[in-house]
């Protein structure tokens, strides 16, 4: 069974807001236009997510700030008399000294691990979606995920001017709430300000921090930027390298809303935080609402933070590591424990491979919203919906083991709605619970696939080879991801191995950094696949030709 992490959610709508707290400075609505009615977006599942009681896990190296470095290839080098390069890097070998004839492929369609194929440029996707965040559609928010799982939470925040002041603990009823506006009209969400007693669990005061620090940072013009302060220099860069005040939370003179929200965090003061998130959204829901034209026939403006899509060529990279970190921690965290439960060694292993290593795969294989990716092993859905929004393709998975299935099922229902939010549109998503190898679906799709992954590092060896015969139907230039090879990196194409199937793919060995898997903080290789025909093609007709020649002379000697 193969995973990703890789993450996802969308939002629940809650029945009514929290009352306030007493009168109350804790509970902060904030005041969206009045409902839109258009339709919500289309989702593949009615199912609801449940809340479950297990404890929410936080992923590691999710949100790192740090861009990873490509993985690097190993060059294999064959000892020669005399070392001639080839365009590859490597060197030919000598065929005379192999027992039977070996045809060597081109530089430009070599299977060792040095191969390297330019990518033709990205196609411009249109990224917003065209309508504001519709309230009523299937949401999961933070408050709700934490709601059933308090008791293993405790206040964050206290009030250092009231030493009785029990606003800020966590109750059951009446706990301490922050609401942040997000990026679309009409989207907002509610954080439970509380942290977990185990550090490494959730945190929604960390979560509510990035969120805000991603939408300004990607979002906002560097002159809106300046109205809100610095962002931390260690997480978050805005892009005015002129700014005289770099390195610092604020310039000289009054503190600036992120000055003060910081310094309320850093000191846990709770209505000092309340009152900078308070400054803060009213900040954002300018950019989002500004004000009417004077004169009724000039047209409204537009929301700034909406608008600030059109400029991007792509998704950046901060802002999808959130969204697939929220969705996870609200659809998937709260399963943890149910998706432990499989036979040790088996092929029903869950693992993840996480959002950073899986966006590195996406880069390199330059899909966009006319290719089409299946997950074969699927797990609770995170790559797939992470292809899906990253670059618009299709995604299809499929998955065996039913706690992982049904897990998937409800947060895939909930990721359209997590985009919309940050108002983004997604490719279409599918995930099926069932065999891979049984599946009417697989064969149909596998035909259209451009990217094929199979987290198959605990699959039996039966197993990997019952899917091999799947990839024949494969088109040319497909991609199959696995951690285990389906054929020998640098294998030799010979008149005995001609005829099997891993005769048409050009295999790479990539290597992966600590803390790309769930699984171990060891690094350790996945393999590239790519089916060219062309290149099987042009060595069957050389053995032909070898085996007319040899034919020939045998027929003259006698």
């Amino acid at each position: 069974m193969s995973t990703v992490t890789t993450t996802l959610t969308s939002i629940w709508k809650k029945g009514s807001p929290q009352p306030p707290i007493g009168g109350s400075k804790l509970y902060m609505p904030a005041a969206a236009p009045p409902p839109s009615s258009s339709p919500a977006s289309t989702t593949l599942s009615s199912v609801s997510s449940s809340p479950s009681s297990s404890p929410l896990k936080k992923r590691k190296n999710v949100g790192s700030s740090t861009e990873n470095p490509a993985p690097k290839r190993v060059r294999v080098k064959h000892k020669t008399k005399k070392r001639a390069k080839d365009s590859d890097g490597g060197s030919e070998a000598d065929p005379a000294s192999l027992p039977e004839p070996i045809f060597f492929a081109s530089s430009s369609s070599s299977r060792s691990r040095s191969t390297s194929t330019p990518l033709a440029p990205r196609k411009t996707r249109k990224l917003a979606v065209d309508r504001p965040y519709n309230t009523d559609s299937p949401r999961l928010s933070s408050y709700d995920t934490i709601k059933p799982l308090l008791r293993t939470y405790k206040s964050f925040f206290h009030n250092p001017d009231d030493a009785d002041d029990w606003t800020w603990k966590p109750h059951p009823d009446r706990p301490p709430i922050g609401e942040l506006e997000y990026p679309n009209d009409q989207a907002t969400e509610e954080f439970m300000l509380v942290e977990p007693k185990d550090k490494d669990h959730y945190n929604p005061v960390f979560d509510l921090e990035n969120a805000l620090y991603s939408i300004i940072a990607n979002y906002m013009t560097p002159d809106q930027q300046r109205q809100f302060g610095t962002l931390p220099r260690t997480d978050f860069q805005f892009e005015d390298d002129e700014n005289e005040y770099q390195g610092s939370l604020s310039p000289p003179g009054p503190p600036k809303p992120l000055h003060i929200f910081r310094r309320a965090i850093n000191t846990r003061n709770g209505p000092l935080f309340i009152s900078a998130l308070n400054e803060i959204n009213k900040l954002i829901r300018n950019l989002k609402y500004p004000s009417l034209p004077n004169d009724m026939f000039d047209d409204p403006e537009r929301n700034s933070l909406m608008y600030s899509i059109s400029t991007w060529n792509q998704i950046p990279k901060k802002v999808l590591l959130q969204i697939l970190e929220e969705n996870y921690q609200r659809s998937v965290g709260p399963h943890v424990a149910s998706l432990r439960q499989y036979e040790a060694f088996s092929s029903e292993v869950y693992g993840e491979l996480m959002p950073s290593l899986f966006y590195e795969i996406i880069e390199s294989c330059n899909l966009d919203e006319n290719s089409l990716f299946l997950d074969l092993g699927s797990g609770v859905g995170n790559l797939v919906v992470q292809a899906s929004l990253q670059t618009g393709c299709r995604s299809y998975g499929i998955e065996l083991q039913e706690s992982a299935s049904r897990v998937a099922e409800k947060m895939v229902q909930h990721f359209r709605s997590r985009c919309a939010m940050w108002g983004l549109k997604c490719g279409d998503i599918q995930v099926e619970r069932g065999s891979m190898l049984e599946s009417a679906r697989v064969d149909e799709y596998i035909k259209e696939a451009d990217l094929v992954v199979v987290d198959n590092k605990m699959f039996k060896e039966v197993l990997n080879e019952s899917l091999k015969p799947k990839f024949l139907d494969l088109k040319d230039g497909a991609i199959v991801i696995s951690l285990k090879p389906f054929s020998a990196v640098n294998a030799r194409v010979t008149e005995r191995n001609l005829d099997d199937m891993s005769a048409i793919f050009e295999v790479e060995e990539r290597f992966y950094r600590s803390g790309d898997v769930s699984w171990g903080n060891k690094p350790g290789s996945y393999y590239v696949h790519t089916v060219n025909r062309n290149s099987y093609a042009d060595t069957r007709s050389r053995f032909e030709q070898s085996r007319s020649s040899s034919s020939r002379r045998s027929r003259t000697s006698r």
